[in-house]
């Protein structure tokens, strides 16, 4: 086995699923193991750029913003240079790392494992990151971790098969089929919560809330 083959550790599911939600739900950055890889800055990716995310849209030269499609005027694109490669990528570092975008900061490879979804099927300006992505293992040794796991891969397989999540937009490529995954098994965990504590029961409910680290 080459380096270039060599399995990654990708840390406890549970550990990374509760970190993975967060980010979704704005709470905080998505933390990569990254190790110098940058495959996903030189996949030919378009960087969606909000028109809330002042600092960014200031360290990016305004020629390489483009307006989104399907989005309201404001919402912005950086696209990326013909080898693919986004062009604040100088000498294989981001140039504006501290200043990235929101999309840069909640990236993470590993949603594509975890979801059982190939990053590069159908894509061959993604098979970098689909190198990248097969080679993460993640910690099952738990009940918890193996349930969770599954959960997730349920959810991909459903939306896969379906075409369709349940509100909003059909998920186009993989990574929003692992999102959308995610997001379904965010709600799986909250009905089973509502279930848990029952109509009528304030008490349970204030102490479910406020225990952090109930599961």
């Amino acid at each position: 086995m080459t380096t270039d083959d060599a399995a990654l550790a990708a840390g406890s599911f549970s550990a990374w699923l509760a970190d993975t939600e967060a980010v979704l739900r704005g709470e905080q950055d998505a933390v990569v193991p990254c190790a110098g890889c940058t495959a996903c800055c030189r996949s030919s990716q378009f960087v969606h750029v909000g028109p809330d995310e002042v600092d960014a849209l200031a360290h990016i030269p305004a020629p390489l913003l483009f307006p989104a499609p399907r989005l309201p005027a404001g919402h912005r694109v950086l696209g990326y240079d013909a080898r693919g490669a986004c062009p604040m990528l100088v000498d294989d570092r981001c140039s504006i790392y501290e200043h990235r975008p929101r999309a840069c900061r909640s990236y993470d490879c590993r949603v594509f494992p975890a979801a059982g979804v190939e990053a590069d099927a159908g894509d061959a300006t993604k098979v970098e990151i689909g190198a990248r992505a097969r080679r993460w293992r993640f910690d099952l040794s738990t009940s918890g971790d193996r349930q969770r796991h599954t959960e997730v891969r349920s959810a991909a397989a459903h939306v896969q098969e379906a075409g369709v999540p349940p509100a909003g937009d059909p998920p186009v490529n993989p990574l929003q089929v692992a999102l959308v995954a995610i997001r379904l098994r965010q709600e799986l965990d909250g009905d089973r919560e509502a279930r848990s504590v029952g109509p009528g029961h304030d008490q349970g409910k204030r102490s479910v809330s406020a225990d952090p680290g109930s599961t």
